[in-house]
Order: structure tokens, then sequence, then C-alpha cells
């Protein structure tokens, strides 16, 4: 790329690559032929793929990663302390209540916002209605500590009819799920991710617990894997109800954990913290038929003369203007 570029719209190869596919009249997708099929079948056409992307540099804030800070007022105590001094068990620093996390959950979100809004674009310039079965990943980037690349790619789709969405939905939804999604009355809206991080210091009980011999429930390290899926599930509900959906198609859900040494502990390299981070991606969905789905019928082919007298009791229901109330048992 040798044009200069502001960050905003598209990237100038990209803008390129769009242009020269509209001038070609040829698509391409990376859609199966089951895929594609089910997608002509419920009134769409591919008219290209489409891709998003954006390399973000996650800095550091305060001393070590100070996003992973616990909060814990009694760290930095003697292994016999803490818990035990008063201050009681350990919390857990919760991101969707305003721990330090909270700042890399915004800088994640920010990033995927950034790589979806790019694929968006290429979507309307192919003119494209949304975009199926696409697929958000996030990888270090080569060469360069702290620095992640978010990039998103998918199918853009196009309604055959004349009504046209205000901007263009993105799904994880691939060809028949779409298909099927249709189908029943619904339209996906946005792809989201909810995403959540939780920090518990490892007090006096979580100790005592892990070096016991007994069989016994980690209270502290199950309420920190609790409330990490907890709350990356109301990030996803509050997003899709920001985005207007009427309920939320799940994709993925992933859970990492891991030990770091306890910011608060002031450098004592015996205090320990575990780290959970919770993230969904799911589809924000929305109803577009509000009336019931009228009950499918089922045609019964007899195998005998069986069908003979069925027809005469319909004759005779429609001579009379009622049916009769006796049972009909067909015969095989």
């Amino acid at each position: 790329m040798t044009e200069s570029w502001s960050g905003a719209g598209l990237p100038p190869v990209a803008a390129a690559r769009i242009a020269e596919v509209r001038e070609s009249g040829t698509w391409s997708s990376a859609l199966t032929t089951g895929e594609f099929a089910a997608i002509r079948s419920v009134g769409f056409e591919p008219v290209g793929q489409v891709m998003g992307s954006a390399v973000y540099h996650v800095g550091r804030s305060g001393r070590y990663w100070g996003y992973h800070a616990c909060l814990y007022a009694g760290a930095g105590l003697g292994i016999g302390f803490g818990s035990g001094a008063g201050f009681g068990p350990a919390g857990i620093a919760l991101s969707g209540n305003g721990a330090p996390s909270a700042a890399l959950v915004k800088v994640m979100d920010s990033a995927r916002r950034t790589a979806l809004g790019r694929m968006t674009a290429e979507c309307a310039a192919l003119g494209g209605d949304g975009v199926v079965a696409a697929q958000l990943t996030m990888a270090p980037f080569v060469a360069a500590p702290g620095c992640l690349e978010f990039k998103v790619i998918g199918t853009a789709v196009r309604a055959a009819g004349s009504v046209r969405p205000r901007r263009p939905f993105t799904s994880h939804l691939d060809g028949q799920g779409f298909a099927k999604l249709i189908t029943a009355g619904w339209v996906p809206v946005d792809l989201l991710v909810g995403m959540s991080i939780g920090v518990r210091h490892d007090d006096y009980t979580t100790r005592r617990q892990t070096f016991s011999y007994r069989n016994q429930e980690m209270d502290g390290w199950s309420a920190l894997v609790h409330h990490v899926r907890s709350d990356a599930r109301t990030q996803l509900a509050r997003q899709g109800a920001q985005q207007g959906g009427d309920g939320v198609v799940l994709a993925d859900g992933n859970l990492r954990i891991w030990e770091e040494p306890c910011i608060q502990s002031g450098g004592n390299s015996e205090q320990k913290d575990h780290v959970a981070e919770s993230t969904l991606v799911g589809t924000a969905i929305a109803r577009f038929a509000s009336a019931p789905a009228k009950p499918s019928t089922m045609t019964v082919v007899p195998l005998n003369n069986s069908g003979d007298r069925l027809r005469r009791r319909l004759a005779q229901a429609s001579r009379t203007g009622r049916a009769s109330t006796r049972p009909y048992t067909a015969q095989s």
C-alpha cells in the first residue's frame, strides 16, 4: 500500500480490491455448495468475500500488568494473615464492576468493533445487505510485543427484494443456519463479543484448601469462574439489546485461567492471584414475522382399501354438514 490512509473508511488497498470486484462482476466466497444453495433458497445472493482487520498495541497500566490488580486489602501480608487478620475472604475484582481489568476489556472491544466496522464497510461497498459465516480471530502480531491483530472474514450477501436494511447485518451463522433463521421469521442483527475478566487473590483460605489432603470444593475459585461467566453473559445480552436484538444465538464460548504474581503484594513473591477471562461470541437476532407459523399438514397414503372407506366418510360428512364422531383407524 503506497497511499496514505487516515484510518477512516476503507484502506486504499481494500477500496481498490472492491472496485475490481464490482467491475469484473464476479464474486468470491468461502461458502460450501450446501451453504450457497441454502442462502439462495431464502432469496439471498452472495456478492463477495469481505474482511476487516486492525492491529492494536495493548499498553501497560501501572506496575506490571495493572489491568490484573486483585484489589484485595489483605494482599502482601504473610501466608497466615489476610483473611485471618480481619480482612475476610478475598473478593473478585470483576471488569463488569469497574475493576482495573475493565480498561483491558474496553480496548479489546474497541479493536473488535474496528475490524467489524471495516468488514461492514466492504459489504456496503459491494452493495450487500449483510455478512454471513463471519469468523472473528485474535492473534499476536509477529515480532511486536504487546500487539494483537483482530481479524474478521465472511461472505457478503444481498436480498433479491427491494427492501434494504438501514445498515448491513453481521452474523456467525453459516449458510444453512442463516436460511433456517430467515425461514423461522428472524433476521441476524450484529455479531457480538461478550468479555469479562475477574481477578481473585489466593488468600489464606485458598492456600489452606490447596494443601489439604481432603477432597473439597475450592470455594474461591468456583466463585471466580462463576462470576466471570455470568458477567460475560450480561455483557453479551447488554450489547444485543443496544443493537436492537430480541435475543442472542451463541456461537462459541471460551474460558482461560492463569496465575499472576500479586500486584497488590508490594513485591512479596509468595503472593499470587488467579485470573479468569471469559469470552462469548454470538449473533443478536430480531423477529420480523409476528404471526404464528401455519401448522404443517401430513399426507397419509393408505396401502389398501382404507382409502375408499375414508372417502365415503368424508362424502357423508359433507352431505350432513358435520363430521362423524366415530374414530377412524388406518390399516396398513
